[in-house]
């Protein structure tokens, strides 16, 4: 089939106003959002989901009906069925579905849909830091009047949830590189935080991720404008490319945008000027700790700037953005220990959660790891065994697989031998009970624990406060 045809074939969500879509996995974070921004713009949503998730009641609450379990009777009924890339050819819905004839629509196109129309839309890409850049650029331009549309995935008090339905002609979203899906959207302007070695799955190596993420550049018009990490020099390189408007940000005097007079207090928070070039923009002070965030704010600046809002009318906001959910999150204090909970989840990303928590530990520092996917685990395992060295202590549960099956020869045991081969105190602790019970039995006041995943291990933080607070309603 050729590209025009294989185009016309795709389902167009605005056809179904009205009717009701079937999202299946939709606990995801980014299909959550979806279901949000479907119902808000008068769809019926239905959905299912493996398991009872932390976002499964937004959903529910925003009037979507969800079906824990993937069964086939789930999708019977529905106009359209819209699927994440972690769902597989052979689950019974999808199968379903096709033998019903209902259209299907994957993920990332049903986004790149949303944002057609858009004379601003905005696709922030990276790695590392997706999700607090685009909270960050998403406050910035609520506080200043324009209006935006949104989609993240995570949740952000800001916008209570994890989408938002504006009305300018303004669309920011996450542009996800996994399974390729950012190549289905359609942004005036791109943001590159940074290109890393991840998804290793779905991509032959990480020179077969940087021209992906060339790929999605080249998707921005000539009048468009590309922001990028010009300390990265993958990015750099892919950047450099383009024809359109280009602008960067980073550390180096050489960017169109860097700091200056850095300072940090003692808890990590950071305060710099903000350079234009050779002239000063603005003082910036954080509300978020750790020097990668001070590289998450130069990106959301920099884009306010190109969006039409001043440099030094934007950087107001950073001092009062506390960060998205699950982004090094305080999820409680109990027994005079600070609990943290953080996304991350590959090795870079628990390093830097951890580089935050050893500033503002006063005693000793737990990380508590959830490896997720086989896959991830395998081509990153030796990255793994040292990414919690600035940890007293490291437990380890059991890798969460999510979208794949077990191989059956990994297993967290061995990342423990190997991390105690390289002398960290590790322990292998499989389920969030075996955790939780070794937490209570060693941490002592002063202890910070911080739990770190993509997966369900935020669950874990939930079930400590349970256990601790027995007579309170369950956290959210």
């Amino acid at each position: 089939m050729n590209k025009k045809a294989e185009k016309m074939s795709i389902p167009r969500i605005r056809d179904y106003q009205g009717k009701r879509i079937h999202l299946i996995g939709i606990g995801g974070s980014s299909m959550s959002g979806l279901a949000e921004m479907l119902i808000d713009q008068g769809y019926t949503v239905s959905g299912s989901d493996r398991d009872e998730g932390y976002l499964i009641q937004t959903v529910r609450d925003k009037g979507a009906e969800v079906f824990i379990g993937h069964r086939a009777e789930n999708v019977r009924g529905a106009a359209l069925v819209c699927y994440s890339a972690a769902i597989h050819p052979d689950n019974p819905e999808r199968q379903e579905a096709e033998r019903l004839g209902i259209p299907t629509l994957e993920r990332a196109y049903l986004l790149g849909q949303l944002m057609e129309g858009y004379a601003r839309a905005v696709g922030i890409c990276g790695a590392h830091g997706k999700t607090t850049v685009t909270s960050m650029l998403s406050e910035i331009l609520l506080e200043h009047g324009m209006d935006p549309s949104i989609h993240i995935g995570g949740r952000l008090d800001a916008i209570g949830g994890s989408t938002r339905v504006g009305h300018s002609d303004l669309f920011v979203a996450e542009a996800c590189e996994f399974n390729r899906s950012f190549l289905h959207m359609n942004p005036t302007v791109a943001v590159v935080l940074n290109i890393d070695a991840d998804h290793l799955d779905c991509y032959r190596d990480i020179d077969e991720i940087e021209e992906t993420f060339g790929r999605f550049l080249a998707l921005l018009p000539e009048k468009g404008i590309a922001l990028g990490n010009g300390d990265d020099p993958r990015v750099r390189r892919q950047v450099e490319k383009l024809s359109c408007r280009k602008v960067f940000f980073g550390f180096g005097e050489n960017n169109d945008w860097h700091p200056a007079n850095l300072e940090e207090d003692d808890r990590g928070y950071a305060s710099f000027d903000l350079m234009r070039g050779k002239e000063k923009a603005a003082r910036v002070r954080m509300g978020v700790p750790g020097d990668f965030n001070v590289m998450n704010a130069l990106a959301a600046l920099a884009a306010a700037e190109e969006l039409g809002l001043p440099a030094e009318k934007a950087a107001d906001t950073m001092e009062r953005f506390t960060g998205a959910h699950r982004r090094f999150e305080l999820t409680d204090t109990i027994d005079g220990v600070e609990i943290f909970h953080d996304y991350g989840h590959n090795p870079a990303e628990m390093r830097n959660a951890l580089s935050i928590a050893r500033k503002r530990c006063k005693g000793r520092l737990w990380a508590v790891m959830q490896p997720h996917t086989f896959s991830r685990v395998r081509s990153l395992f030796q990255d793994y065994l040292t990414c919690t060295e600035a940890a007293d202590f490291t437990l380890v549960t059991d890798i969460c697989a999510a979208r794949e099956a077990d191989p059956g020869d990994l297993n967290s045991g061995m990342l423990v031998e190997g991390m105690r081969a390289h002398g960290l105190n590790a322990v292998w602790t499989p389920g969030f009970d075996d955790t939780e019970k070794y937490l209570r039995e060693h941490w002592q006041p002063g202890d910070l624990v911080i739990t770190m995943g993509c997966g369900d291990i935020n669950l874990l933080n939930d079930q400590i406060h349970r256990h601790a607070y027995p007579d309170s309603r369950e956290k959210t």
